[in-house]
């Protein structure tokens, strides 16, 4: 059982690197997709994630529930594919209760990661490495995000941050 977490910007190639990781490893992949189609555009993001991706590859949509998502599908000779965990941060800091919320969540994603049973790779934006934001919201999020990360690190077997296509190992190799 391996935990792997890749990080990088918007269009950096991290997505791409995490299914050609999980399809290298020869086990049965299951993708957890978090995002939401609020929009059109996002509509049309998902529908062209999912022209990407492999068709043996199940499917889980969860946008909130990923604690117990990982406890339910990670089984030895498995891999997990969870994409994105900013997305996810996104509807835990949305949600109408949201400081109950996340920090459940948080304690409860990594207690079912150290439970794990199969291979994870975990992708998410990097978004720390900009200026700090004005907002309240976004702000928080940028905070959450970056000590989510940190956490996740500490657990992780590898970290991998990804720049043009490229991937860097951070941790691990």
């Amino acid at each position: 059982m391996t935990i792997e977490l890749v990080l990088g910007g918007a269009r950096s190639g991290k997505s791409r690197y995490a299914e050609s990781t999980a399809q290298a490893s020869g086990k049965p992949v299951i993708y957890v997709a978090t995002a939401t189609a609020g929009d059109a555009e996002m509509a049309e993001r998902i529908e062209r994630h999912r022209q990407d991706r492999p068709h043996q590859w199940r499917v889980v949509e969860e946008p909130v529930g990923l604690p117990k998502t990982i406890a339910e599908h990670s089984v030895p000779g498995s891999c997990l594919l969870v994409d994105c965990l900013t997305l996810w941060l996104t509807n835990c800091l949305f949600n109408q209760d949201y400081d109950v919320v996340w920090q459940q969540q948080k304690d409860e994603l990594l207690a079912a990661l150290s439970r794990a049973k199969g291979d994870i790779i975990l992708v998410s934006n990097e978004v720390g490495q900009g200026i700090v934001p004005m907002g309240e919201m976004s702000r928080r999020f940028v905070d959450e995000s970056g000590w989510l990360h940190q956490a996740i690190a500490k657990q992780a077997d590898r970290v991998t941050f990804v720049t043009a296509g490229i991937p860097q190992h951070l941790k691990g190799a």
